[in-house]
């Protein structure tokens, strides 16, 4: 009954039913790894107030030279609760522009906190406003606390995107927290990540760590899934149909069908009335 599976053309579709499914399994496996990151990424997150802070470097690699940038950390280390001593050098001091907290728009203030061995790793000592409240004019930020400071904080990844460079306001004025696109304005070797503080000084906001959306992952994974199962379902109903020679329904005229109920042949005329005799 099922010979004529080995004909070429249904071989033809067997076998791109079977890829289209691989792939779409394959598809579905991704997506089930990001949503496995990311998951691991907000329980970092949660896990943070909690978490025993290590130091800096047993997470991040240390950088070798002025101008080159130690080895960027993977998502693996992303908010990872740290702790670092040194000393602040505001010379260095770099603001980015344009950040947005509680629906106020203003500055990320982040300085180097050079450490005793001469390395150094920017630290984002939180969020301040404007002086006039909007994007343009320059922050109100105090400077560093001098000598030793030991701060704690989340690892932060060097952010993608980036933009322009200047001097503004004396500081270092960027939009985005590009590490690769800054390191050529710091005079320590830099590591790869920087560190935002987890309770910043008076005048300072902390800045909000968003979640990750793993549950969109998630179900992305099973919709994949889903959609291989289909096609495999398909392709046994088409073969089941062909089979055992289904066929559609002809098409039914519902008028003809009423009329036949009613006895009556379908079109036909109404019986002329007899004409009386004048």
């Amino acid at each position: 009954m099922y010979r004529f599976l080995l004909t070429p053309r249904w071989l033809g579709a067997a076998a791109l039913t079977l890829v289209a499914s691989a792939v779409m399994v394959l598809l579905g496996n991704w997506q089930l790894h990001r949503y496995q990151e990311r998951s691991a990424i907000n329980t970092r997150i949660d896990a943070a107030d909690s978490a025993t802070a290590v130091p800096l470097t047993s997470v991040l690699v240390k950088p070798t030279a002025a101008g080159a940038l130690g080895s960027m950390p993977g998502k693996d280390k992303a908010w990872t609760k740290i702790t670092v001593s040194g000393k602040y050098d505001a010379a260095h001091e770099i603001q980015a522009r344009g950040r947005t907290v509680d629906g106020n728009v203003g500055f990320e203030i982040v300085t180097p906190l050079v450490l005793s061995d001469g390395t150094a790793v920017l630290v984002d000592r939180g969020w301040v406003p404007s002086r006039d409240g909007d994007a343009i004019s320059p922050p109100v930020a105090t400077p560093p606390p001098s000598g030793e400071v030991t701060v704690v904080g989340q690892v932060h990844l060097s952010e993608s995107r980036p933009s322009g460079i200047a001097e503004r306001d004396g500081r270092i004025d960027t939009r985005r927290i590009s590490l690769p696109h800054l390191v050529d304005r710091i005079p320590y070797p830099l590591y790869g990540a920087y560190v935002l503080v987890s309770s910043p000084e008076s005048g300072f906001s902390a800045v909000p760590i968003d979640h990750e959306d793993s549950w969109q992952n998630g179900g992305y994974a099973i919709q994949w899934w889903l959609f291989s199962v289909m096609a495999l379902f398909a392709f046994g109903w088409q073969a089941r149909k062909e089979a055992h020679g289904d066929a559609p329904k002809a098409r039914v005229d519902r008028v003809t069908a009423a009329d036949d109920r009613l006895g009556e042949p379908a079109g036909a005329a109404a019986a002329p009335s007899a004409r009386l005799p004048e």
